[in-house]
């Protein structure tokens, strides 16, 4: 399932999705493969993202 809510958090702070991935110490392709639906992250890389992004693991990762 597409992570909406990931694209939206990383466009709301006008990050591209390699800028996204230089904070989080990985490819473009893992941030390209994780807002696809295809790679399902690390909890350490969620929480990267997050830190990256000012968003919570719920906000992010969660379904709610």
């Amino acid at each position: 399932m597409k992570n909406l809510k990931l694209k939206a958090a990383r466009a709301a702070k006008d990050l591209s999705q390699d800028q996204l991935a230089q904070l989080c110490n990985v490819s473009r392709q893992t941030i390209n493969a994780i807002e696809k639906g295809d790679y399902n992250p690390t909890i350490n890389l969620c929480i990267a993202i997050c830190r990256a992004l000012d968003k919570t693991l719920d906000e992010l990762f969660w379904e709610g």
